[in-house]
């Protein structure tokens, strides 16, 4: 499934695949979290918004369950780079 970087709130990433009705999204803490079930219409309008973090909460988070399927951050990032930047 293709991923668009996205910064908002604490979404990353977002990604859909429209055969399968998954969304899946990247939160800032590396954890990505599948929803099946999700409309081409949610899709669109949560990739599509200006507050895609507030969308995410109110239209996906609450009517949709989560399937976690990563709690790894991404690759050579440091968590304590955000607190202390990067050397």
């Amino acid at each position: 499934m293709e991923m668009k970087k996205i910064n908002s709130g604490k979404l990353r990433a977002i990604g859909y695949d429209a055969r399968a009705r998954l969304l899946q999204v990247q939160l800032d803490d590396g954890s990505m979290l599948q929803y099946s079930g999700v409309g081409e219409e949610a899709w669109r309008r949560l990739s599509s918004s200006g507050s895609a973090w507030s969308y995410y909460r109110d239209n996906i988070e609450e009517e949709f369950t989560a399937k976690r399927v990563s709690a790894n951050a991404p690759a050579g990032k440091n968590p304590l780079d955000d607190l202390f930047g990067k050397p």
